[in-house]
């Protein structure tokens, strides 16, 4: 094309020269009249017009002080950028061209940086599925806080918030077992929820009055969990490797690798929002709502009520992922797999207890505060001087297991039978009230005047002794060889002594 067949093109399409050679290369470019439809007004993506200077100011603010996980504002970033330009001489840029450069930044870096877990949950592409064949195939596990405070069972005041560890089979989504406790997550938690998936639990049920069957038991294929410590523990790992059982560790910052059991979790703390005492899931919800002064169950009674809700609710319900009840998927698949439990039981439910080591008295074992007794153990008393290990169950401290010298274990029972069976958190917070109210009735006045006459008293014998050794005659003018009676010291031996019938 000529220059006069532009001038023409522009003059018809009433644009300018310059537009006019634009469109000509976008359509020699793209070939078609489309290159030209897609064509936008102003300047090119990427295009910057801000010189090198300023550049680099917004470039390390936003690297400095925006991209951190304590997630300032756009317009705090904005203040920071202009103060930047303004000390250094430079006219500041306008809000626009630094919101600009933020977009510039990769959406799920920019969140990864700032700790916006949300965004980077739904930036992320989860094409595959997680699922199991056939149940106990895998069983995920998982812990956290209760949105709920409980009390005391004497006092009936409120002692916290405790910790649930729940474990899911994926493949029905049944619950099979858990474990509620005040302290936080560890191996005890989760070698006893273990324990209680494991093992049959209709003795249990019984002890809480509850009649829904809960027929899921024996020993997983594989456990699903979090990279933890108590799940990284060397103890566990063993018990478990012992028993047959693999673990496999979710990949680290992916928890969308354990969303069967987070979802759990997420239903049961639901359920537990219509409890008194409950502290919701964020402060938006709970208002004025006072949680502990409204709190009014004891972790026994949390217990049985997370119980009742998993055997007689969660199972019976449709899953959303199933489109049929938990307990219905079980039942199809139970007599397709046979139960596997472990070979020695004691063993296994040896293994995953936790232990202290103890002296064997002529009294018993002593612990926490609790006196054991065992007829086994009366041929070991006084024979041996190392500490025995000592295995309990802290959801019911009505007996202990001791490992005698000669390596196997004992069971022994409460020395005084007549007690009833007691969890470990429930001795210790009666040994913990026992104690405050021996310190309540100490009189610290009367100890403390006590102290003051005592001190007193020794002033005023220094002060006597000191005033009579200086009132005293030299030793070397009074020393008399008494010839072993210590009680004529002083007396004049000049003189003759007369003794009488009584004094003889």
């Amino acid at each position: 094309m000529t220059a006069a067949d532009v001038a023409l093109l522009a003059n018809e399409l009433d644009i300018s020269r310059a537009t006019a050679y634009r469109l000509i290369k976008l359509f020699r470019a793209g070939g078609t009249v489309i290159s030209l439809v897609d064509r936008r007004r102003g300047r090119p993506d990427g295009h910057r017009v801000l010189d090198d200077k300023r550049e680099e100011i917004i470039r390390n603010t936003i690297s400095r002080y925006y991209l951190t996980r304590n997630r300032p504002s756009v317009s705090q970033l904005v203040r920071d950028v202009q103060t930047s330009c303004l000390s250094a001489g430079l006219r500041p840029p306008h809000r626009r061209t630094i919101q600009a450069r933020l977009e510039d930044i990769d959406l799920q870096k920019r969140a990864k940086r700032r700790g916006e877990s949300d965004v980077v949950k739904d930036t992320k592409a989860v094409p595959g599925v997680f699922a199991a064949s056939r149940p106990l195939q895998i069983v995920q596990v998982d812990h956290t806080k209760a949105d709920v405070f409980v009390v005391d069972e004497e006092t009936r005041l409120p002692i916290g918030r405790p910790w649930l560890t729940l474990a899911m089979d994926v493949c029905s989504r049944m619950v099979t077992g858990f474990y509620l406790t005040m302290d936080a997550p560890s191996r005890l938690s989760t070698s006893l929820c273990l324990l209680h998936s494991v093992f049959d639990k209709s003795a249990w049920l019984r002890e809480r009055e509850i009649g829904e069957p809960w027929p899921v038991a024996g020993l997983p294929e594989t456990l699903h969990v979090d990279n933890g410590a108590d799940f990284r523990s060397r103890a566990f790992k063993r018990g478990c490797e012992d028993a047959g059982i693999a673990i496999e560790w979710r990949p680290p910052a992916e928890p969308r690798f354990g969303g069967h059991i987070e979802r759990l979790i997420g239903t049961q703390m639901g359920k537990l929002h219509l409890l008194p005492g409950t502290t919701f899931s964020n402060p938006q919800e709970l208002g004025e709502y006072d949680s502990k002064r409204h709190s009014a169950l004891t972790l026994r009674e949390l217990e049985r009520y997370i119980a009742l809700d998993i055997v007689g609710t969660y199972h019976q319900s449709i899953h959303s992922s199933l489109g049929r009840p938990p307990i219905a998927v079980w039942r199809e698949h139970e007599d397709q797999i046979p139960l596997r439990l472990p070979q020695d039981r004691m063993r296994f439910w040896l293994t995953f207890l936790p232990e202290q080591e103890r002296t064997l008295r002529p009294t018993g074992i002593h612990l926490f505060g609790l006196r054991y007794w065992s007829a086994a153990l009366t041929a070991d008393v006084g024979g041996t001087k190392r500490r025995l290990l000592v295995k309990y169950d802290p959801r019911d401290m009505s007996r202990i297991f001791v490992r005698r010298p000669s390596g196997n274990f004992v069971e022994a029972r409460y020395a005084d039978l007549t007690l009833p069976s007691v969890t470990l958190h429930e001795a210790l917070a009666a040994r913990r009230t026992l104690l405050a109210k021996g310190r309540q009735e100490v009189s610290t006045r009367t100890i403390v005047a006590t102290a003051i006459e005592q001190r007193k008293l020794v002033d005023a014998a220094v002060k006597k002794t000191a005033a009579a050794r200086r009132g005293r005659p030299s030793s070397a003018k009074t020393r008399v060889d008494d010839g072993g009676w210590g009680s004529l010291r002083g007396v004049d031996s000049s003189k003759p002594v007369a003794f009488d019938e009584d004094m003889e």
